[in-house]
């Protein structure tokens, strides 16, 4: 039996951290990407196809080739801040875009899917810790279109008989403890890539978005989880058992629980890194919730997955490590 996964995405920071895993748990992980976003040089664990989502001919034709039995969705725009300034961009990639593949996997009877989701489905949390059940209230369109994503995947199973799972991630972070990928995005919009660069002196400083939310410190409180526990929560996910022999349309949350606000983050960069960090306060960001935080007992408890590296100075020093490779 074929062990080929179809990786969208997977030149990316999660993709390529999923690949990774699936060749480590004995599985062969196709690329599919367009490059908008990733970087060839990500792809070191299985064959690289050049195409976008959007490109059906292409699409098909890798899918002939190469016959996966599943698809790992990581294929998508991911800044909040543009989708609101452009959100065509977001519908035509997130939701065209996924539309798209699952038809692709429709014409070539591939009937599993892993679903690279977002906690942004849920908006400004009315409680936290956040459960699954939490009513999703997307604030932007990027929040948006991963819902929408999601919704249409439980149609697809409801029609089709997909299976899927989607994985509603928190606050991604750190990098491969091997070294061997990381995190490089253009622009850098996360906050500990940002921190380093400054205690790097790559940049003058770190803007600190508000500072008089309702939190310990009065700053943002978020979730960090390390981005190989999230590519093992993936293999997790590829895994989980059909128990009712129907398939389904899951969704996970994916975080470790346990939240850190802005500047604690930053104070843990410094003891890291050995360096001080120059901060100002900036004015909030519109739609920004005082708190992000996740119950992830559902993914634990069904999918068998359990955070390995959950210390966020942990994942600051993964992140460091990388932040100091020869830059590309």
């Amino acid at each position: 039996m074929s062990r080929c996964i179809l990786v969208t995405g997977g030149a990316g920071y999660v993709g390529s951290h999923a690949c990774k895993a699936l060749a480590g748990a004995g599985y062969t992980p196709v690329t599919y990407d367009n490059l908008s976003g990733g970087h060839r040089w990500a792809v070191k664990w299985g064959p690289f196809e050049e195409g976008d989502l959007l490109d059906r001919l292409c699409l098909d034709e890798v899918m002939r080739r190469h016959r996966p039995v599943a698809v790992m969705h990581f294929a998508a725009c991911a800044y909040v801040g543009e989708s609101v300034e452009n959100p065509a961009k977001y519908y035509l990639s997130n939701v065209a875009g996924t539309l798209s593949l699952l038809e692709a996997m429709r014409n070539h009877n591939v009937e599993r899917i892993v679903f690279s989701s977002s906690c942004a489905t849920y908006g400004i949390p009315d409680r936290v810790p956040i459960t699954e059940d939490h009513p999703q209230n997307p604030i932007n369109p990027y929040g948006t279109s991963k819902l929408m994503a999601e919704r249409i995947l439980a149609d697809y199973h409801a029609a089709y008989g997909i299976k899927s799972i989607s994985l509603r991630y928190f606050n991604a972070a750190g990098a491969d403890p091997d070294g061997e990928i990381g995190e490089c995005h253009d622009p850098e919009t996360h906050l500990i890539p940002l921190v380093l660069d400054a205690a790097l002196g790559r940049r003058p400083r770190v803007d600190v978005f508000g500072d008089d939310y309702d939190t310990e410190d009065g700053t943002c409180i978020r979730d960090y989880i390390h981005v190989t526990d999230l590519a093992e929560a993936h293999i997790c996910a590829l895994t989980h058992p059909d128990r009712d022999g129907a398939g389904a349309a899951l969704a996970f949350n994916l975080g470790n629980g346990s939240g850190f606000s802005v500047r604690q983050v930053i104070t843990a960069a410094e003891r890291v890194t050995g360096r001080p960090i120059a901060t100002k306060v900036a004015p909030r960001r519109a739609g920004d919730p005082p708190v992000l935080v996740s119950d992830s007992t559902r993914a634990r408890r069904e999918l068998g997955w359990t955070p390995q590296l959950t210390e966020l100075a942990t994942i600051i020093e993964t992140a460091r490590i990388w932040a100091l490779r020869p830059q590309k």
